[in-house]
């Protein structure tokens, strides 16, 4: 593998697992009202064109970094809009 590929490799796999730590402190606290909702739209908006994009260009690395980037950021969205209402 050369130094590119590893620095992209890197980028996409920390650019993935940002969010793992909002995610855990979600599910521990059950609070999320100070998160936010149009944060989280967006970037799954983006990280899902981006996969759309390394579909196209057929590019596995950006296609497995962004689609797992979209999955977590998902899985967020998804306790952000299910929070339960006071």
């Amino acid at each position: 593998m050369q130094t590119v590929e590893i620095i992209g490799s890197l980028a996409g796999l920390f650019t993935t697992i940002a969010v793992l730590p909002q995610i855990v402190k979600a599910i521990k606290t059950r609070r999320v009202e100070d998160v936010s909702i149009f944060m989280f739209a967006i970037l799954c908006l983006g990280v899902g064109l981006w996969t759309v994009y390394g579909v196209i260009k057929n590019d596995l690395p950006i296609i497995i970094t962004n689609g797992i980037s979209l999955i977590l950021n998902g899985i967020m969205l998804v306790i952000i809009l299910n929070q339960p209402k006071d």
